[in-house]
């Protein structure tokens, strides 16, 4: 058997094998180094009909194995600026992550070769860097596409199997001081029996054995799920915490807007419906998965819960009642104070969409809106001002 044959018989079993096994046999199944050559000839030399996604990171094409197998093979674009120190910290931080709610790491390859490019009327000869990252393929895609409201989709059971085990990954990643840094529904897979698994490390941060928390000067990440800190520079696990709730938040409602637990539980109550025997049960993990989303948002880092308690209480929701409600009015209003105290007048276009917005307020809230609308106008477009740079400067 030559070493290509190998190379492929390695990807199929390790791709497919059970999660207990390969704990088993770390040794044995641990990623390998994948050859250029490998890698062109999987994905017919990088073909756009093998293409199933691309982002401002990466590239991702289908790998077809000789025995029927599939793995994904991860094109990472040279927008990142990555050394190969860079690149090999984060391949290690890859191999050392196993978990049944993670995208299984396969292998990986770095290739650089002598290029002639023109440079200032010259030709000389650059080194031509490509990289790639190998990973078990997830048929059902992303989680992305079936985010959908209480009206439809998915039903209830799946989605909150979806919740516990993307909480689940999460915490593994924390315990292993890795911070995910871009956790959102595009970048959550789902397999055959729509088991959750977290995906796309481009971005993470791993951090030292005693390190919770670090400062960054390069801002990435997705506008939406980033929490407020992080625009000023602060990397810590409660990032993570802050984009799970918007996830939460999508699962529950179909949107990423604050909803009152009130307004959720009525939506599911009727796509249960009062016949069924266990409507009070639903209702329950309902009302401890949109408490947890709350307590998630909170703008202070050290408010918001750790993993470890989230997944607590996903498995015992009568303690739920330890997460402390959070005044998303008061939150607001100190969110908006702040941004104006950094930007002064900045002005920008309204915008529909906001984090903060919610279309189906009580009636304590319409009234709080409406005594406050005029400057709520101008803190809104301060606010958006903000986001409207970032994502600028972002692209």
């Amino acid at each position: 058997m030559d070493s290509e044959d190998k190379i492929h018989d390695h990807l199929e079993i390790t791709s497919k094998c059970d999660h207990e096994v390969l704990l088993k046999n770390e040794k044995e199944f641990k990623p390998i180094y994948v050859p250029m050559s490998f890698l062109k000839a999987i994905t017919k030399n990088f073909s756009d009909t093998l293409e199933i996604g691309t982002g401002g990171f990466a590239v991702v094409y289908k790998g077809l194995l000789k025995r029927g197998g599939t793995v994904a093979v991860k094109k990472l674009l040279n927008t990142i600026c990555m050394d190969d120190s860079q690149f090999q910290k984060e391949v290690s931080c890859l191999m050392r992550v196993r978990h049944k709610n993670i995208v299984r790491f396969l292998g990986y390859c770095a290739d650089t070769q002598g290029k002639m490019e023109s440079y200032k009327g010259k030709l000389i000869l650059a080194d031509e860097r490509q990289r790639f990252l190998c990973f078990e393929y997830l048929p059902n895609g992303s989680l992305e596409k079936y985010i959908n409201d209480a009206s439809g989709g998915l039903e209830w059971n799946k989605r909150f199997k979806i919740i516990k085990g993307i909480c689940e990954g999460l915490q593994y990643l924390h315990e292993n001081n890795i911070v995910h840094l871009d956790l959102k529904p595009p970048n959550i897979l789902l397999n055959d029996n729509m088991v959750p698994k977290i995906s796309d490390f481009g971005l993470s941060r791993c951090f030292e054995e005693m390190q919770s928390r670090t400062m960054t000067s390069t801002l990435v990440g997705s506008v939406g799920y980033l929490a407020p800190e992080f625009f000023s520079g602060q990397v810590s696990k409660k990032l993570d915490i802050y984009s799970l709730g918007v996830v939460i938040a999508e699962m529950l409602t179909g949107q990423q807007g604050h909803c009152p637990v009130e307004n959720v539980l009525e939506c599911w109550r009727q796509r249960f419906g009062e016949s069924s025997p266990d409507t009070d049960k639903l209702l329950e993990q309902v009302r401890v998965c949109a408490k947890i989303r709350m307590s998630c948002g909170n703008l202070d880092p050290e408010k918001r819960p750790d993993i470890q308690q989230i997944t607590a209480i996903l498995s015992e929701p009568s303690d739920s009642d330890e997460f402390p409600e959070v005044d998303f009015e008061e939150v607001f209003s100190s969110f908006v104070r702040q941004q104006q105290q950094h930007n002064g007048s900045m002005q920008t276009k309204r915008s529909k969409h906001s984090w903060w917005w919610d279309s189906h307020i009580s009636s304590k809230s319409s009234k709080w809106l409406s005594d406050n609308v005029e400057e709520m106008e101008q803190q809104i477009k301060i606010c958006l001002s903000t986001l409207t740079i970032v994502a600028i400067l972002l692209q």
